[in-house]
């Protein structure tokens, strides 16, 4: 059950340069996180058990995931993402800000390749590879999933070591992640976009039409 996946990934401790860095995050918060309780723990996927679409970021962020315990809650990455599956139609609300803000996902479930946030959001290949059966359980639990939506090139190649792994065989030569990529792997479509990072959206690199696209175009294949 995801539940009980979700409790083995929030007790884990296997990477101790992870863990060194998540918990030196929680007691040397920037000042506008100050006083506040961090999570510090490494962090479930979540949303609809029933989801068609798996959206696979990289990890959480130092001060968004790792702070509130939910990946993607609390950081702007988040606040564009959770916007345009709004728009989409498979979140309830536009925002998430902390777990017990009311989100729910529809036919969505958001998850990322690496469960604790990294040093300049570069896991080593090691932590990659420790983290990885996590992905592999998911996508075994997550019964009704026909379309992955790779946020970046970091969670394309996750999504294809997974698909090899839990399925089978991949096309050779390997397909190549590029914003609006798609391609079949094992049961499953995966789809590539840019992350919603601010490197990406502040510069113009992702807009929300292109994201927007992307999303619709899982919806439609989803169905």
């Amino acid at each position: 059950m995801l539940a009980a996946l979700s409790a083995e990934i929030l007790a884990c401790r296997a990477c101790p340069r992870l863990v060194a860095w998540r918990e030196d995050a929680a007691a040397n918060p920037p000042a506008r996180f100050r006083g506040e309780t961090y999570h510090a723990r490494p962090i479930p996927g979540f949303g609809d058990p029933g989801a068609r679409i798996l959206l696979l970021g990289l990890a959480p962020a130092k001060d968004g995931g790792n702070r509130t315990g939910r990946v993607f809650t609390g950081d702007r990455s988040g606040d564009f993402l959770f916007a345009a599956l709004h728009r989409a139609r498979l979140a309830n609300q536009p925002t998430s800000i902390r777990p017990d803000d009311g989100l729910e996902l529809c036919g969505a479930y958001v998850a990322a390749a690496v469960r604790c946030a990294p040093p300049d959001n570069k896991p080593l290949p090691g932590e990659r590879d420790l983290c990885a059966p996590y992905l592999h359980r998911e996508l075994a639990l997550l019964a009704q999933l026909r379309v992955i939506v790779a946020l970046g090139a970091f969670a394309w190649q996750a999504a294809l070591r997974a698909v090899e792994a839990t399925s089978g065989a991949l096309p050779r030569p390997l397909p190549h992640f590029g914003h609006g990529a798609e391609t079949p792997v094992g049961p499953y479509i995966l789809l590539g976009t840019y992350h919603p990072s601010q490197q990406n959206t502040f510069t113009g690199r992702l807009t929300p039409e292109m994201f927007d696209a992307v999303l619709a175009r899982a919806v439609c294949l989803a169905r």
